[in-house]
């Protein structure tokens, strides 16, 4: 008697070949641990060396095969070096989650929140040049790995930023909204090759990245006023997310724009009768 395939099993990789790049924290590295617990082997790229290697060694805990591959993908060439090297490692690729991202930033590395009026042409440039020309590259890289997989699954980590208005990063916005865009239309040109292509939009949530506006305390409840489950996301509810979109559980899903946000994108803001304290960006 043949046995049914459980709901589970949908949800499991096992043998497949995943890269993950803007691996080495955050909502990277806990993607990372998901697909490991659910059977990938990875290849692993961030500009973090050390941390890089910090999640390798957690994966390999699991049980799983790791590299890292150390680059900074605005630099000409990097994004198809990271892919190539990841399907020789892995002998192919099945699943890619381009999770790199950036915002503006100053010299010392924090990021820089301002209105574009006040903004410098390099910062916009920086920004673009990873979470949009970086991200193209990339994709342009993996196809023809992906276009030799059965399994094949492209995740683009885009933002709630690229659905909504968001003042003071207006270049993030705009970059992740591109994504979501290059999601939609590569989904379509690549379906009849069994490419799935989506894109997943975390709202705020509590990384090394955003931890200048959750340690702010009049600044994290302005934020969390507009998001009605009322709360910040935590890494892995993102991986989870990004898990799903990975696997045979959404095998009809492409050209989607997984939205995870806890409300902050529904009509309204989804805030009827929610009441809002004051902008800390007041005059």
């Amino acid at each position: 008697m043949t046995t049914s395939p459980s709901a589970l099993d949908h949800f499991r990789l096992d043998g497949a070949r995943a890269l993950v790049t803007g691996a080495s924290r955050g909502i990277g590295r806990a993607t990372a641990l998901a697909l490991a617990d659910a059977g990938c082997d990875l290849a692993l790229s961030a500009r973090q060396v050390d941390a890089l290697r910090d999640t390798v060694h957690m994966v390999e805990e699991r049980g799983r095969k790791a590299v890292a591959i150390p680059a900074d993908l605005t630099r000409p060439g990097a994004p198809g070096t990271v892919v190539d090297q990841s399907a020789a490692f892995l002998s192919g690729l099945d699943i890619v989650v381009h999770n790199a991202g950036t915002l503006p930033t100053a010299d010392d590395g924090s990021p820089v929140v301002t209105p574009l009026q006040a903004s410098e042409q390099a910062h916009w440039d920086h920004v673009i040049a990873l979470n949009l020309n970086a991200t193209a590259a990339l994709c342009r890289a993996a196809h023809r790995y992906l276009a030799d997989s059965e399994r094949a699954s492209l995740i683009l980590m885009s933002s709630v930023a690229g659905l909504v208005g968001t003042p003071m990063m207006e270049a993030y916005a705009a970059s992740k909204a591109a994504q979501i865009s290059l999601a939609r239309s590569l989904a379509v040109g690549w379906a009849r090759q069994g490419i799935r292509v989506n894109a997943l939009c975390p709202g705020w949530t509590r990384t090394d990245m955003t931890e200048f506006a959750a340690t702010t305390g009049p600044l994290s409840d302005w934020l969390m006023a507009h998001v009605p489950l009322g709360r910040w996301a935590e890494p892995e509810e993102v991986a989870h997310a990004a898990l799903f979109l990975a696997g045979p559980g959404s095998a009809f899903v492409t050209g989607h724009a997984l939205v995870l946000d806890g409300g902050l994108a529904v009509a309204d803001g989804g805030l009827a009768g929610i009441p809002k304290p004051p902008s800390p960006f007041a005059a």
